[in-house]
Order: C-alpha cells, then sequence, then structure tokens
C-alpha cells in the first residue's frame, strides 16, 4: 500500500502507480515484498534491496536468476527495475502517471529520470545516523480535511 494511504488515509491515482510499482517488482525479482532479505546479519526488504542495489551499482542482483536468460532480456528487466523505482517514490507528486509508465514499459527510445529515495527504504544504521542528525524536527503542516481530490482518467 502506498505511504500516504497508510500514514494518512489519502488515496490517489499516484497510490495504484505505487502499488504497481511493488507488483512489477516482485515479478522481476522473484521475491515476496513482506518477507525480509538475509543481507550482512540484518534484515532488508524488497524495496530497499532494490534501492540500495541500484545505488550500487548492482541492480542486476534484483533481477530473478530464472529471469536472467538472454543479455537483451536482462536490459529490459533493469528498466522495468528503475521503472518500479520511479513508481515507488517517496514523494506521490514525484511518482509518474500510469500512462506514463505505460509508455515508459513500451518504449526503449524515452530516457527516464533519475528515481529519488523509495517509500519505506530503510537505510543502515551509518546512513540513518548522518541523515537524522542532518535533519530539522519540524512538522509539515498538514490539513485537518477529510476530501480528498482523485483524478480520473482511462484504463
Amino acid at each position: 500500500m502506498a505511504p500516504e494511504y497508510l500514514s494518512h488515509g489519502q488515496f490517489s491515482v499516484k497510490s495504484d502507480v505505487f502499488s504497481f510499482g511493488v507488483l512489477l517488482l516482485e515479478l522481476v525479482s522473484g521475491k515476496d515484498r513482506r518477507s525480509p532479505l538475509g543481507h550482512d546479519d540484518s534484515e532488508e526488504y524488497l524495496l530497499s534491496y532494490a534501492w540500495r542495489n541500484r545505488r550500487q551499482g548492482t541492480t542486476a542482483d534484483v533481477i530473478d536468476p530464472v529471469l536472467r536468460v538472454t543479455s537483451s532480456f536482462q536490459i529490459d528487466m533493469l528498466r522495468c527495475i528503475h521503472i518500479v523505482l520511479l513508481c515507488v517514490q517517496e514523494n506521490a507528486a514525484d511518482r509518474p502517471t500510469m500512462s506514463s509508465v505505460v509508455l515508459m514499459l513500451n518504449s526503449t527510445s524515452l530516457t527516464l529520470r533519475i528515481p529519488s529515495q523509495p517509500a519505506f527504504y530503510l537505510p543502515n544504521s551509518r546512513e540513518w545516523e548522518s541523515s537524522t542528525s542532518s535533519r530539522s524536527n519540524t512538522m509539515e503542516p498538514r490539513s485537518n480535511s477529510d476530501v480528498s481530490i482523485s483524478e480520473y482518467g482511462p484504463r
């Protein structure tokens, strides 16, 4: 589920994009998003695992070995993971629309933006300490309104 829905009950078309990204990552990796992945004696979940591998230049490690049939197919899977990371960005406004996702999946000539950190990315302790020490403790203002705006479009 999209983080904005879990934390604030806000649901939009960008929530669907988030869910699609998670589903696509599960398909490409062959792993369940809820199952912890053992790495260096720590627990890491699928979104964190994909993000860490992307940052380290080892994105191919995320791909299910069964899907690494040919190098051209692997290139397609790497593109899918890049699109996944665009879909699961923490800020819903940064996520592409579903029509853009379909366009990105169907066109290899399209240049993809660089994704920002995904929602639920759990940095290791050193990254966490450095990011929290530089972060301010101010709260963002939030609306108390129970009304939300939804965008509708063809499927």
